[in-house]
């Protein structure tokens, strides 16, 4: 029996200028994305559909998803491997493309995790451990886009 995990998010509308959605430049995009115990994200829509650009948007919370759960996953495959990782940063990148309709989707994503571990004779083994964290991430394994990878190992010291 596979196991279940249940998770909830509230997502509450905040641009409400005093006419509602009356007209497209009528409203704002703002809006908190919150859940139990968590502290608030601030949201809004990407400023090229008129969303403020210091709030975070969906597609670059999709992005960080990707990322996060690629490294967790990673992280951990390093641990049950026996490599030790001190550092790991991601420059993650993603492309969207909007569809004539108004409409759009996630083309393709690409992570750059730049990852140190301690022993120069597993750097291999560390690169490979990228396609293990790929399969074990439930992200990537809920898009239907190409998630790729281009990591970088070092030693430390």
């Amino acid at each position: 029996m596979a196991l279940e995990h249940h998770y909830a998010v509230t997502v509450s509308w905040s641009g409400n200028r005093g006419t509602g959605t009356s007209g497209y430049r009528d409203y704002g995009r703002e809006h908190t994305v919150s859940a139990a115990g968590k502290a608030d994200i601030a949201g809004s829509s990407d400023p090229a559909f008129r969303g403020d650009r210091d709030r975070w948007n969906p597609e670059e919370l999709l992005l960080a998803a990707l990322s996060q759960c690629h490294m967790l996953s990673y992280l951990h495959a390093a641990m049950v491997a026996g490599v030790t990782v001190v550092s790991y940063d991601d420059d993650a990148i993603g492309t969207m493309q909007q569809t004539p309709d108004g409409g759009g989707h996630f083309t393709s994503a690409t992570l750059r995790p730049r990852v140190v571990i301690t022993d120069a004779s597993q750097l291999a083994l560390a690169e490979e451990l990228h396609h293990e964290a790929q399969r074990m991430c439930f992200i990537a394994s809920s898009v239907n886009f190409p998630v790729g990878h281009e990591p970088s190992i070092t030693v430390a010291g």
